[in-house]
């Protein structure tokens, strides 16, 4: 009968050291996501502008979202999809959760598991999901990858785009983009502007190269999300459908401005 190996006192030491870490994480990362108080307590209104003029389909946000959120490489929480052509140019269409004002996933999840936190951004308990799935299917845009696996090993995005902020996700729950809360209570903790302040903002704009994608406060008309939003035309998606999501889409012009 073949016995196991003691460990050394550096190897104990090591996953001790690593468990300690991932528990100081994870109790921080539940932090950051609840941001106490009732919808709409806070001055915060934060919003995602992506001008698909600029997008060049590059995949960088996918990267730096799945190295910054230790995401599984067999699904995505911030999708590319290819969308035609404007003027024989190719088009894009960057997809993370929408993090509607009247989320169907929110309404569907009958334990509560997911939420809106006080600024609005539509979060998941993922202690308290139990894996029905009724979220995936309510949601119209797609956000929501079930993750059918354990995710161990290491994350093939990191260190190349990132280093991992929040803990991994059990398995048997639905994942998705959170808007990077752990970068945005951070910042604001430091007295750093998310939308400003890169270490501050969501990986995948901090990410992009091209300078697609603006990060910011709605409730702040000075911001760069409410200036682009008051001088060019835009569009959501599915706005027939009530869910007023805060991801807002500037359409692929003739001409992109330099």
């Amino acid at each position: 009968m073949k016995r196991n190996k003691p460990l050394s006192r550096r190897a104990f030491l090591k996953t001790a050291a690593a468990a300690g870490a991932a528990t100081v994480l994870g109790l921080q990362y539940a932090r950051w996501a609840r941001a106490s108080g009732p919808v709409g307590a806070s001055k915060h209104r934060w919003a995602m502008v992506i001008d698909q003029s600029k997008c060049t389909g590059c995949g960088y946000c996918t990267e730096a979202c799945r190295a910054h959120n230790d995401v599984p490489p067999t699904i995505a929480w911030n999708r590319v999809i290819a969308s035609g052509e404007v003027a024989g140019r190719p088009t894009f269409l960057p997809r993370p959760c929408m993090h509607c004002e009247h989320a169907p996933c929110v309404e569907v999840c009958m334990v509560g598991a997911s939420y809106y936190r006080a600024d609005g951004i539509v979060m998941m308990d993922y202690d308290k999901c139990i894996g029905c799935r009724y979220c995936e299917v309510a949601c119209p845009y797609g956000a929501r990858a079930f993750n059918w696996e354990t995710f161990t090993g290491p994350n093939p995005a990191v260190p190349e785009w990132g280093q991992p902020e929040v803990p991994r996700r059990p398995r048997g729950v639905p994942e998705k983009c959170s808007f990077c809360v752990q970068r945005i209570d951070r910042g604001l903790a430091h007295g750093l502007m998310p939308g400003v302040d890169p270490q501050a903002t969501p990986a995948c704009v901090v990410a992009c190269p091209a300078k697609a994608r603006v990060f910011g406060d709605l409730n702040n008309p000075d911001s760069e999300v409410s200036r682009l939003l008051a001088t060019h035309p835009y569009y959501r998606l599915r706005e027939d459908l009530g869910t007023a999501p805060r991801v807002y889409y500037l359409p692929a012009r003739q001409e992109a401005e330099s």
